[in-house]
């Protein structure tokens, strides 16, 4: 049986994947309109180069939400 400590610290930490999410949309929210309308190469990769970090947590998202999410057993 887990301390009490490591328990609230577990639910503590369920809020670090939804607050990266929420970032990476946030930065992506323009790309995503210009590509919902006009899907080219071009805008893909000026997307992903310019905002490189929030495709990175968007990539990462899968090991992040495993680690620190509901389901995360210590």
């Amino acid at each position: 049986m887990p301390e009490p400590s490591t328990r609230l610290r577990q639910q503590g930490e369920r809020w670090f994947p939804l607050l990266l999410l929420c970032l990476a949309l946030l930065d992506l929210r323009t790309e995503l309109l210009l590509l919902r309308d006009h899907v080219t190469f071009t805008s893909i990769s000026f997307a992903v180069r310019h905002h490189l970090l929030a495709f990175v947590v968007l990539g990462a998202l899968p090991s992040l939400w495993h680690r620190y999410g509901p389901s995360a057993k210590r």
